[in-house]
């Protein structure tokens, strides 16, 4: 491991609720010094994803190969064959970097880091609206079929009853007011 041990901050979320935005205005408020934990991914990249820089997209047996090698710090099945992970190399890269780690994961891996590293995770989980707002905005992306969009949704039930398991819990009524929010825990845990 790097010689600079930073801090890890963990954004998880059901599809729709908000983290991608809270996480991009994060990384783009230089004072906190965060640097983006690229996911490794077994799926398809969608519309205008690029390899190591929104995932590093893996196929399905290679991942698998990563997982018996050790190489993630965190891994999942998120859906049937779909397989994310954070690998330790990534960590590695920001760390050398002198950045703190910022992930932007579902909410059984974000867990799993901070049950890995407690002292240095803030884990924050993003909460929307409801459900009926959550399926408007995963509509609104048009990048997934209406079975896709009902798996997800039915996912989210499960995933929103893991949030009290998380440090801090930002419930993304209204953007602004989130993105205040999160600036101010991550400011506040860079402290400690």
């Amino acid at each position: 491991m790097s010689e600079f041990k930073g801090k890890l901050f963990v954004f998880s979320a059901p599809s729709g609720s908000g983290k991608t935005t809270i996480v991009r205005h994060l990384l783009s408020q230089e004072r906190l010094n965060l640097g983006f934990s690229i996911s490794a991914t077994s799926r398809e990249p969608r519309g205008t994803e690029v390899d190591g820089k929104d995932y590093y997209f893996i196929d399905k047996s290679d991942f698998i190969n990563k997982i018996k090698e050790d190489a993630f710090v965190e891994w999942e099945e998120v859906y049937h064959d779909n397989f994310y992970g954070t690998l330790k190399t990534e960590v590695e890269r920001i760390w050398a970097s002198g950045k703190h780690v910022i992930f932007d994961i579902d909410v059984v891996g974000g867990l799993r880091i901070k049950k890995k590293f407690p002292e240095i995770t803030l884990a924050v989980f993003v909460k929307p609206p409801d459900i009926n707002e959550l399926i408007r905005r995963l509509k609104k992306r048009a990048t997934e079929s209406e079975d896709k969009i009902k798996m997800r949704v039915a996912k989210a039930s499960v995933e929103m009853a893991l949030a009290p398991q998380f440090d801090n819990i930002i419930k993304n009524y209204d953007l602004d007011v989130a993105l205040k929010e999160a600036e101010d825990l991550v400011e506040a845990f860079l402290k400690k």
